[in-house]
């Protein structure tokens, strides 16, 4: 019953009209969107509507939240989600929290010894599955506004979002939910062994100090490679194909979008 009238009230938040305001915004910050078919613009619209409607955003350090703050990122969220089946607008998310720049957080890590240590360090963003995304907003629009460098942090962490939607957040987010379990199963199979292959590559090449499209930071561990490979997949897809047509082919497989044609 929850699900019908989530769903009814879906359909009318969708089938408001995009207001002039955020069309402006978005010509601005986001030139990304510029790009799209315009098939797909009108489906972003409608997205950003009901993601707008269903997370709350909230300005830490001082930053006050704006429209032009909102749909930026609104934006940005909802192109991973644009032709995803059975997409649920990132279910666990509850809350965007958006700092002016970067922050500073609490680090642990453990010592070989079995101590833990705890450290500040400066973050530009981050992603919990407890519901809630930390953004810089300075990192969000140089992201947003930068089309072509790899780096944005509204697709990392949101990416971290689609897989932690998955109980074992470990770069496998939930793949082809709307087909049968055997042809789930062999998209499993493929991605599982194309993103270990790629995982591995860029840990040599990171341990050789050799130039990667990739950045190196994917090399920590499948979650963050995942990401990291999401930012490439959208920012720089010609270069993806070309130098990992594999990733390439497995992401738009994933995605269900060809950035490449854009």
């Amino acid at each position: 019953m929850f699900s019908f009238f989530k769903n009814r009230r879906r359909r009318k938040l969708r089938a408001l009209p995009f207001p002039a305001a955020w069309d402006e915004i978005l010509e601005v910050t986001m030139p990304l969107f510029a790009k799209l078919p315009a098939e797909d613009k009108l489906t972003m619209s409608e997205l950003i509507q009901v993601f707008l409607e269903e997370k709350h955003f909230e300005g830490c350090g001082g930053l006050k939240m704006t429209d032009e703050i909102r749909v930026t990122i609104a934006a940005q969220a909802c192109l991973l989600l644009l032709h995803l089946p059975k997409a649920d607008f990132y279910p666990k998310l509850k809350s965007i929290l958006v700092y002016p720049a970067s922050y500073v957080a609490d680090s642990f890590s453990m010592s070989e010894s079995g101590h833990i240590h705890e450290s500040e360090s400066h973050r530009l963003g981050e992603s919990w599955s407890t519901g809630s995304v930390v953004l810089s907003w300075n990192a969000v629009e140089q992201g947003a506004l930068n089309t072509e460098d790899g780096q944005n942090v509204v697709f990392h962490e949101f990416a971290h979002q689609l897989d932690q939607a998955n109980p074992a957040s470990d770069g496998a987010p939930y793949l082809a939910p709307d087909l049968g379990i055997r042809a789930r199963r062999s998209k499993y199979v493929s991605w599982a062994r194309v993103m270990r292959e790629e995982f591995e590559d860029l840990q040599f090449q990171e341990k050789h100090g050799k130039k990667t499209l990739l950045d190196t930071y994917g090399a920590t561990n499948p979650a963050e490679f995942f990401a990291v490979a999401t930012e490439t997949f959208f920012e720089r897809p010609d270069e993806l194909s070309e130098e990992h047509p594999e990733l390439y082919l497995e992401l738009k497989s994933y995605f269900r979008q060809d950035p490449v044609t854009w």
